[in-house]
């Protein structure tokens, strides 16, 4: 398993979804060697998984450290093959034997990797985490907006990648959404497709919250403080409800720029309580309603599951993935992204009607188990097994008869 990210070094949700699926194979009863790159070569096991992490093989490892413009284009040029991480990954592919290569994302470690693969005839299986094969960015925006698709300077910097993407096998998604804005775009022609959502370890909550009764709603953000995830949204919907004692804010969190210190006044000051970072299993039990509020079209939205997972509904903008994981009136409501009535309105009618909350979190903590480990282990392993099969390696690859 080839990561482009994972952990310790955590920069967003991908990380953790890498670690997850390691952890959800291994679990299987299959062999997994993580492989990834970090700032120097270490072989360890982290948390259970074993890791081999291999020191930068482009000219720097992006991890948080500003670099110079020339440095970038640079780099960016690179990953649309990396002959250094061809070498590299063919040494590991060689060392390993695996039956399967499956990459998480693919930064870093390089679309080189599918080369590597494919030279020693291996299948190959890849999982969409972002958007950064169509984009240098990996976020599809300029200027704040959505692009429709890639402009002509993420084409220019990106023909390498979509060129290797032939060399796969199997596709997997965390939603229809993210497989459908990559094959649209003409990548992975010769690869078959599967929807797999990301995984949540375990149920948090053992039964639906009781209706909040007496009190305002609690309603909570957690994520990065940037505009792209929309958080001023919520601020002005929450303007919008200040005074009427309908609702409380909790926003957990934080940024590093002038958006995220003005957030503070833009959230109404006598309802809303900045929680800074915050652990996820401390946070959810705190609200009733999650808020996901993102302009950016997101792959999946993570986020949400976990919601799911403590029986905390969710009210998310429409962007991207999220409206596939959010169904309108059983776990949540899905709102137009930017629109801060409909936001507001939404929010408003749950305050009024506290046995609605009590009835989306049933519907929440009924919609985590879909995430489960056992249900998505056997989604994988029926994929591998698929893809080796139709490479014609043909060993089995069921829970229990994984090579060992």
């Amino acid at each position: 398993m080839a990561a482009a990210a994972f952990p310790p070094f955590m920069d967003g949700g991908g990380p953790v979804s890498a670690m997850l699926v390691a952890k959800l194979l291994l679990g299987a009863g299959h062999e997994l060697l993580v492989v990834n790159v970090a700032d120097e070569a270490k072989e360890e096991v982290y948390d259970g998984v074993p890791v081999r992490r291999l020191e930068t093989l482009n000219l720097y490892w992006n991890y948080r450290v500003p670099r110079p413009a020339w440095k970038k284009a640079a780099w960016h040029a690179l990953e649309n093959f990396n002959p250094r991480a061809f070498l590299a990954m063919r040494r590991e592919i060689a060392r390993f034997k695996p039956d399967l290569v499956l990459t998480d994302s693919i930064e870093n470690v390089n679309v080189a990797t599918w080369g590597a693969a494919r030279a020693a005839g291996i299948p190959i299986c890849h999982i969409l985490r972002s958007t950064f094969l169509l984009c240098w960015k990996g976020s599809m925006m300029r200027g704040g907006e959505n692009c429709a698709g890639a402009c002509g300077s993420c084409k220019a910097t990106s023909i390498g990648k979509k060129a290797m993407s032939r060399l796969v096998d199997g596709v997997v998604g965390e939603t229809d959404f993210i497989i459908a804005r990559h094959v649209d775009a003409g990548y992975f022609s010769n690869a078959e497709t599967r929807r797999i959502p990301g995984v949540v370890p375990r149920l948090a909550a053992d039964a639906p919250r009781p209706a909040p009764e007496g009190r305002p709603l609690r309603v909570g953000f957690i994520g990065v403080h940037t505009p792209m995830k929309g958080p001023h949204v919520l601020a002005d919907a929450a303007r919008s409800l200040a005074g009427s004692g309908k609702a409380e804010f909790l926003i957990a969190g934080s940024g590093q720029d002038a958006y995220a210190d003005g957030l503070m006044d833009r959230f109404p000051k006598a309802e809303t309580r900045f929680l800074g970072w915050s652990d996820p299993d401390a946070f959810f039990p705190q609200i009733d309603v999650l808020v996901v509020p993102s302009l950016f079209q997101e792959p999946f939205g993570r986020v949400i599951v976990e919601a799911f997972a403590h029986a905390v509904p969710v009210i998310g903008a429409r962007s991207g993935g999220i409206a596939e994981t959010i169904e309108d009136g059983f776990n949540g409501y899905a709102v137009p992204p930017g629109d801060v009535a409909a936001l507001a309105t939404r929010i408003g009618e749950l305050a009024d009607a506290p046995e609605k909350v009590a009835a989306l979190s049933a519907g929440a903590l009924s919609s985590a188990r879909r995430y489960l480990p056992p249900i998505l282990s056997a989604a994988y392993t029926d994929f591998f097994d698929r893809l080796v099969r139709r490479a014609d390696v043909a060993p089995d690859l069921a829970a229990g008869n994984a090579r060992r």
